[in-house]
């Protein structure tokens, strides 16, 4: 089987429009959870807090003609994978552009040209909408975007599957490289879901969290939503000895399963069998796991199941686990979640920190796990996992291990 490497990462989010930015935060444990900005002052139940994307100029990286084709969705997956193709040093020439794919995950596509058209038709009664609406908020576009932005033409195509999103992209990339299909992809994922009609469709689930995100505590109150993109560049071992990449981290194995249960509530079964199935891709015993990037949601039912299925998943090894959130730092991205997550993957593996799980009052007894509460832990991490579960009982996990 194919051996495949990271190349390159590219980030934006809360925490800043960067990879490094991004890791110092993570290690430092600060939040980009605020206010929100974006939306009037009033429309929101107490204010409304999210991690939204802070001093982002979207004219600093896209001209004139082409912004107007853009939805927030596509310029934070456009930011994402422009630092990840220059960090990794990849160039598209050739056979090359053929023989990469890009798979996007996103779970809710163009939300901000949606929300605005809606706006529009409905409060203003206007007669004609924008009429680059479609093209701006069809949930293909920011893969369409990258491949014309970067001139790849090999197989470009988005996921969606809620909050797995990004994993099952970065999982599909993979199993194209290994079977031969392509040699190189750029995956991971891409939201923008911070306007009034999504977040009053959050607040109507009674999901939200009015103070923070707090995974796994005792006093956990719910979600807060987040956007930004990850990208990232994967090709084959071979490939990157060849040109002399600098590899970040190899990808040891995916999972994914299905609950085929409840359409919101989760089963540790369906998430344990993820963990099992990651695990076993991977070709790795559950004790040679250092760290697991949870979903950690901050929810009562997520965060217990989730318990129960590293404990399914792990067995006995599941008490000696790093285990932590970032979501209290940049927020519940959605689509874009796992993306984002797989930095703290990688920035434990390459430095041997584990960022914290922000927020943490004390233990909860459906959460028995250590959480790594509050402060980054130094320790050496040889193999990490990224556990994303959805909506719709839908799984997915992603194992890596320590660049070779």
């Amino acid at each position: 089987m194919r051996r495949i490497v990271i190349t390159g990462a590219g980030a934006i989010c809360a925490l800043g429009h960067d990879v490094p930015t991004i890791w110092k935060g993570m290690t430092e444990g600060r939040t980009g959870i605020g206010p929100v900005q974006r939306i009037e002052p009033g429309l929101l139940r107490n204010g409304g807090i999210a991690a939204e994307v802070r001093d982002y100029d979207p004219s600093s990286y896209f001209d004139s003609a082409r912004l107007p084709l853009l939805d927030l969705v596509s310029q934070y997956a456009l930011v994402a994978a422009g630092e990840a193709i220059r960090q990794s040093g990849i160039g598209f020439e050739g056979e090359r552009a053929a023989r990469t794919a890009i798979v996007i995950g996103t779970g809710a596509g163009g939300e901000t040209t949606r929300d605005e058209q809606y706006e529009r038709l409905y409060r203003e009664g206007a007669n004609r909408l924008h009429p680059l609406g479609i093209v701006r908020m069809m949930t293909n576009a920011p893969a369409s975007h990258v491949s014309m932005m970067h001139g790849i033409t090999g197989p470009a195509f988005s996921v969606s599957s809620a909050c797995a999103s990004a994993n099952h992209a970065f999982a599909q990339a993979v199993m194209m490289i290994r079977s031969g299909l392509v040699d190189t992809a750029l995956a991971g994922g891409s939201e923008a879901c911070i306007t009034l009609g999504s977040m009053r469709a959050w607040e109507a689930m009674r999901v939200l969290a009015p103070d923070t995100c707090r995974p796994f505590s005792s006093g956990r109150r719910g979600i807060v939503l987040g956007e930004g993109a990850g990208m990232y560049v994967l090709e084959t071992l071979e490939l990157a000895q060849q040109r002399g990449a600098t590899i970040l981290a190899e990808v040891a194995g995916c999972g994914m399963s299905s609950d085929a249960g409840d359409i919101a509530a989760p089963s540790e079964l369906g998430a344990a069998a993820a963990i099992s199935t990651a695990l076993r891709d991977a070709g790795m015993l559950p004790a040679e796991v250092d760290y697991i990037n949870a979903h950690g949601t901050g929810t009562m039912a997520n965060d217990s199941t989730e318990t129960r299925a590293i404990h399914r998943g792990f067995g006995e090894h599941a008490r000696a686990l790093a285990i932590s959130s970032t979501k209290p730092m940049h927020g519940h991205a959605l689509g874009a979640a796992g993306a984002l997550e797989l930095v703290a993957v990688l920035g434990a593996l390459r430095d041997g920190v584990v960022p914290p799980t922000l927020g943490y009052l004390g233990p909860d007894p459906a959460c028995d796990l250590d959480y790594v509460p509050n402060q980054a832990r130094v320790m050496p991490v040889r193999a990490g996992l990224s556990n994303s579960f959805a909506f719709g009982g839908l799984n997915a996990v992603v194992a890596l291990r320590r660049a070779p």
